[in-house]
């Protein structure tokens, strides 16, 4: 616990040669990663005090700002398809929901055996010390009261919902835990319903984003190859928690409100891959997408069972042949591809359509190279040595931001709350720890070399003590644990909010730091939960839905929303462009160029490009 803080010296030496060479007055980024959280299940309802235009639900017209259908609530309809013989990105329609499947219930529960999930303030102190004192007390409230996959009650017309966008509060409050949303890789192919006939000058990648609750009720999170066991509220028990939205205009997501409210949004970021954290914090770390290896660098197939085969089962529809997160009694649970080959299952869809696109888009796959698509740890237990387990990702050699900065001399880390204790119990199946969010955790440059492994990932602990000593490195990734993460069923957003203000609060203490420091707040990607944004098609991997950013620095003051298109990878732009780096290799998305003027705000004119975040600051003048 931090009771006895100490103000530092106001600059220590640089850690490494370069970090004070910088092109801007930031010579300090801090990354914070919550999870899963699309813009509009956030922002839907969010105005500027700055008059600057939101581009959510409430401006469409799609819901009104106490949560109620908009006068274009139509805009948001959601339609059930039929995909029973091949897999499509763009299944026929079936025609459109009369009400939308009802939702389940999801998180800590009436009938567990303790409180969520601690009994007492002792014991969630005990498990983290990374929250603010009120912190502690969120993590004590909010269970259901519910069995898990049960209907979600708490909303009182779960079995009536209209077919759109539902306010989740007050019914399931904002403090509440709240079930999940399928968020995976085919599925969001899916989901976001893309096909060039639907293509329009406002919305060139013709995505219409109408079959979320359907992909959702169908397939939902995959069954490692078993057949779909129908029971619950919908087959795949899972119903439409997808197109549930907190209501910021209300009084929820009080703390980011005035983070958003002073401070520089963007309503154009966007998770940089279909799908879930796994690929996502790949991306966000490698710019790329990695794939299976003989451990040493040369690509060979993984074992069948582990191919994606989006394909229906026979006699289904829409459960697909071999998607899951792995079970070790059939060894099957589908997560790479080899997405250079149209003959194998679910690529022809996605080549297709890449090809189709005005202005054609490289799918950036490489022959004979199997992707990771979706959640399989990393080769390697965070002590270096090798995870002897079926469902891992073989060590990595694909170069990351890590090898960027290591290399031209700029200090950074990868802050992750319970590292110190993932190290000590490598394969302690409860460590909070999240090691798929970390990129370096893949990859041998690192994890083999213990003179590096510990310095390129550490615990917040280790950070709040950089912070306060002001020895902080250039570059900081900083991820809380599942507890703390935001994670919906798992954590709460309120518990994320507290976290980060800690941090803020914190860093503010240091005037010296504060005044070249930015920190950019997001999530690793959108959950899975719907979203009203445009899309940009990148490669066969991305984008994904549009997520939360907010800009804290002296240089984002103003509550000033930011409409250029970018994805995590921006961020690694910025890092490249503040430090003067290569991009990470010749094929990394942090090669494409930046925006042009397009459509509109929000669409780039030169696609595919994604920006560089350079904009969401004024360096001419220094605020707060």
């Amino acid at each position: 616990m931090l009771t006895n803080f100490v103000a530092p010296l106001a600059f220590a030496a640089p850690l490494q040669a370069n970090d004070d060479n910088t092109t801007t007055p930031i010579k300090h980024v801090i990354v914070i990663y919550g999870e899963n959280r699309s813009f509009d299940h956030l922002f839907a309802t969010y105005t500027s005090p700055s008059g600057d235009k939101v581009n959510n639900l409430l401006s469409e017209g799609i819901v009104n700002a106490d949560g109620s259908a908009g006068p274009n609530f139509v805009k948001a309809v959601q339609s059930m398809a039929s995909d029973t013989s091949g897999f499509q990105i763009a299944p026929s329609k079936t025609g459109p929901y009369q009400t939308l499947p009802p939702l389940n219930a999801g998180g800590p529960t009436a009938n567990s055996d303790s409180a969520p999930p601690f009994n007492t303030i002792a014991q969630a102190q005990d498990a983290t010390s990374d929250l603010l004192p009120r912190g502690y007390k969120l993590l004590l409230t909010g269970a259901t009261g519910l069995t898990s996959g049960a209907l979600d009650t708490r909303l009182p017309n779960v079995s009536s919902l209209p077919n759109g966008p539902y306010s989740l509060t007050p019914g399931i409050s904002y403090d509440a835990y709240a079930a999940s949303p399928v968020h995976r890789f085919y599925q969001m192919w899916q989901q976001v319903d893309c096909d060039i006939s639907h293509a329009s000058s406002s919305n060139p990648s013709g995505c219409l984003n109408d079959l979320f609750p359907w992909v959702e009720a169908t397939i939902g999170a995959g069954t490692n190859g078993a057949a779909l066991t129908p029971g619950g509220i919908t087959p795949s028990g899972e119903g439409s928690v997808s197109m549930g939205f907190y209501n910021v205009a209300q009084g929820d997501m009080p703390y980011f409100k005035k983070l958003s409210d002073n401070y520089t949004i963007s309503d154009n970021y966007h998770q940089p891959a279909k799908g879930g954290t796994g690929l996502d914090s790949i991306f966000a770390g490698f710019g790329d997408a990695i794939w299976y290896s003989d451990g040493k660098g040369t690509a060979t197939p993984p074992p069948s069972g582990q191919i994606e085969d989006p394909n229906p089962q026979s006699g289904s529809n829409n459960v697909y042949t071999n998607d899951g997160y792995g079970s070790s009694t059939t060894g099957k649970g589908g997560s790479y591809s080899e997405c250079s080959d149209s003959s194998q299952p679910g690529v022809k869809p996605i080549l297709d359509y890449l090809g189709a696109l005005p202005t054609k888009v490289n799918p950036n796959c490489d022959a004979g190279h199997y992707y990771l698509l979706n959640n399989y740890n990393p080769g390697y237990y965070s002590d270096g040595s090798i995870d002897p387990t079926t469902f891992t990702i073989p060590p990595v050699s694909t170069p990351s931001i890590g090898d960027d900065l290591l290399n031209n001399a700029v200090s950074f880390a990868w802050f992750g709350e319970g590292w110190d204790q993932s190290v000590a119990e490598p394969a302690n199946p409860n460590n909070v720890y999240c090691n798929i969010c970390n990129p370096f955790n893949y990859e041998s440059k690192f994890m083999a070399d213990p003179s590096l492994r510990n310095v390129a990932t550490q615990d917040t602990a280790d950070f709040y003590n950089d912070l306060h000593t002001g020895t902080l490195p250039a570059v900081s990734f900083v991820k809380p644990s599942d507890v703390n993460d935001g994670h919906p069923g798992s954590s709460k957003f309120d518990i994320f909010e507290n976290f980060t203000q800690k941090l803020l609060r914190e860093l503010r203490k240091n005037p010296d730091l504060w005044k070249s420091t930015a920190v950019f707040i997001t999530v690793d990607e959108g959950g899975g939960y719907w979203d009203s944004g445009y899309i940009q098609t990148l490669d066969f991997f991305g984008d994904g839905t549009r997520i939360p950013l907010i800009v804290v620095s002296p240089y984002s003051t103003g509550g000033h929303v930011n409409h250029t298109y970018t994805d995590h990878v921006s961020i690694l732009k910025f890092i490249e462009k503040n430090w003067s780096l290569p991009p990470i290799s010749r094929r990394s998305r942090d090669n494409l160029p930046n925006p042009q003027a397009g459509p509109s705000a929000y669409i780039p004119g030169n696609r595919p490009a994604i920006g560089d975040l350079m904009d969401m600051f004024n360096f001419s003048s220094q605020g707060g």
